[in-house]
């Protein structure tokens, strides 16, 4: 299925969870928020949201500094 991350498209293959797509990545949850199809996941539901052929994901790390 083709999925478009961050802007780029993306080949995954069988179906795949929020939290098993940050794990793919290298991505840390930490400080990380995700928003598929244009609303923001909650991360207590990143382990049960499944990821669909053509979805948008968009991944936002926050950064602290003064």
């Amino acid at each position: 299925m083709q999925v478009i991350i961050n802007g780029e498209v993306h080949d995954l293959e069988g179906q795949i969870l929020l939290s098993e797509l940050l794990e793919r990545l290298d991505l840390k949850p930490g400080r990380i928020a995700i928003e598929r199809n244009l609303e923001i996941v909650p991360k207590a539901n990143w382990a049960s949201t499944t990821i669909s052929d053509g979805d948008r994901i968009e991944i936002v790390h926050f950064v602290g500094g003064g």
